[in-house]
């Protein structure tokens, strides 16, 4: 590329993010892509941040296994060919993501000319949670506390919600939306927060009634505004670094910092930051969560998709001191799960479960905190051919509703082992 004309593609990015452009899809394919070799791992990592015509939502760590990554219409040939002169097989996905988008974006409009206030079979914006979770101290006044860890880099509230019925309660941390782009997290917590406040089951009765919670919906809001108005496969935050934007929020967290599974460049949808908690996203969470560490016996963070409950470590394929109950507890809440609707979970820990990944904020709440229970549920689906990051609304009722099966089967079978202490 001469001068000239990489200068009008940085002037036409800049142009196109000054007009507030929302970008598109268009003819974007979804390659899926077998690796058969630790050597195959490493060229694949070796594409990644290198052009935005190529977005990784899935590298996987595995032989015999595909990596998922959307490829630009400019790009086919140039990554074909990279491809065979690695020797590696590939097969797409998806011919148009942007046709994906749209479908969601027509049902998302259609379902709400059709309902009236917030219901729980549909994406919401942020301010739409917000206010709902502002509605709850309202309807819910001995139960509900609007709570906030923060604020994030443009100066959006990192809103959550206490519940508690009464003091002295052992604490269940919920962290969600720290990716932008899944929106199916921030929908399924807002739906078992509102189980937990009026299920009329014993089992989640007890579940809500006997441990504080304290729940964050998005972790992530600039994010998740962003992925609403601008831009649906966005992943990171919103703090510039450069002539690109935004970390890898669950590769911030000041544990083993970018070891291994992230990224130094900031173009990259891993990039870890130029530092540990550059993210005020990710040092605000970790703060709140650090006041209650004495109190929180479990953390959980929401994220999709695969269809996972994985645990510590991420950063190194080391045991933590725990991990034979760490297994059996999740073994236990991934069989519950399946009870429902026959969803079948794989349970492990990151490193060896889904890829190695440092810094993200459950090795840090278990490796630093103390927090023996920290878990991470990779929601629906369990690949794109089942819907990927843009998740029919439909699926939202059935998997927030398996989930909070699994949560209440995984506190069960941890108080048994005593993690919880006696109430």
């Amino acid at each position: 590329m001469t001068i000239s004309s990489a200068l009008l593609v940085v002037l036409s990015c800049v142009l196109a993010q000054s007009l507030g452009e929302v970008a598109r899809y268009d003819n974007y394919r979804i390659y899926g892509v077998t690796v058969n070799t630790h050597e195959d791992i490493k060229a694949l990592q070796s594409l990644d941040g290198t052009s935005d015509g190529l977005i990784f939502i899935y590298m996987t760590s595995k032989l015999a296994e595909d990596s998922q990554i959307v490829v630009a219409p400019h790009k086919f040939a140039d990554f074909e060919d990279y491809l065979k002169r690695n020797g590696m097989t590939c097969k797409v996905l998806a011919e148009n993501l942007q046709q994906l988008i749209d479908m969601e974006r027509r049902m998302m409009n259609l379902a709400k000319s059709r309902t009236q206030g917030f219901d729980f079979d549909n994406y919401h914006t942020l301010d739409e949670i917000h206010a709902w979770l502002k509605s709850l101290e309202q309807d819910h006044p001995d139960v509900v506390s609007v709570i906030s860890a923060g604020n994030s880099y443009e100066g959006r509230d990192l809103l959550g919600v206490k519940l508690s019925h009464g003091a002295g309660r052992p604490a269940i941390f919920v962290e969600s939306g720290i990716h932008a782009r899944e929106w199916i997290t921030p929908a399924a917590t807002v739906f078992i927060v509102n189980e937990l406040l009026t299920s009329e089951d014993e089992a989640v009765k007890d579940l809500a009634e006997n441990y504080d919670w304290y729940v964050f919906p998005s972790v992530n809001p600039d994010g998740y505004v962003y992925t609403h108005e601008k831009d649906r496969m966005w992943r990171k935050t919103r703090q510039p670094y450069g002539s690109c934007v935004g970390a890898d929020a669950n590769r911030n967290w000041d544990f083993h910092w970018n070891e291994v599974g992230a990224s130094n460049q900031p173009c990259s949808d891993t990039y870890a930051g130029p530092k540990a908690f550059s993210e005020p996203e990710a040092l605000a969470v970790s703060s709140y969560a650090e006041k209650l560490k004495d109190q929180v016996k479990l953390y959980v963070s929401f994220h999709s998709f695969s269809q996972l409950l994985i645990f510590p470590n991420g950063y190194t394929a080391q045991h933590v001191d725990n991990h034979k109950d760490l297994k059996e507890i999740g073994d236990v809440a991934a069989k519950a799960l399946a009870k429902r609707y026959g969803t079948k979970y794989t349970v492990g820990d990151i490193y060896s479960t889904i890829y190695p990944a440092a810094g993200t904020s459950i090795d840090y709440t278990k490796g630093v905190l103390g927090i023996d229970l920290s878990y991470c549920y990779e929601l629906r689906p369990k690949n794109v051919f089942q819907g990927g990051f843009t998740l029919p609304a439909k699926q939202i009722r059935p998997t927030s509703l398996e989930t909070l099966d699994s949560l209440v089967a995984l506190v069960n079978k941890a108080k048994e082992l005593n993690y919880f202490g006696e109430n």
